[in-house]
């Protein structure tokens, strides 16, 4: 059986995100660019690179408890995945990273993204 780390790389998550990015919405994307730029950091321990590349892969799966084609609620299994792996790893979420992630999510959103993100920064301790 392959593990997450088999399973994830960086261009099936920026697939992803090209592909249903503005369906998921801004919160999904922020969450998972935070996670993203956390895991390419250098100074991460590697336990908490696990537990983002079983997050990520499982947003990038296919396979998904609610699929990600249904109106509305397909996302939400995916943030709730990634906001519990954000809650675990929130100690590397440095400013660095948040303004990486929000830099990406205006160029790609517009600065109009920026306005749903408390809840997703709170679980950070912004």
């Amino acid at each position: 059986m392959a593990s997450a780390s088999d399973q994830y790389s960086e261009d099936s998550f920026w697939e992803k995100i090209k592909k249903f990015g503005k369906k998921a919405g801004s919160k999904v994307v922020y969450t998972a660019l935070l996670l993203f730029y956390c895991l390419t950091d250098k100074d991460v321990p590697i336990w908490a690179k696990a537990v983002i590349t079983g997050a990520l892969t499982y947003f990038i799966s296919p396979v998904d408890a609610i699929p990600d084609v249904v109106p509305v609620v397909g996302f939400t299994d995916d943030l709730g995945a990634l906001v519990a792996a954000l809650g675990t790893v929130a100690i590397y979420i440095d400013a660095d990273i948040k303004e990486k992630a929000k830099t990406k999510l205006v160029e790609w959103f517009g600065l109009e993204s920026l306005e749903d993100l408390e809840e997703i920064d709170s679980k950070i301790g912004s």
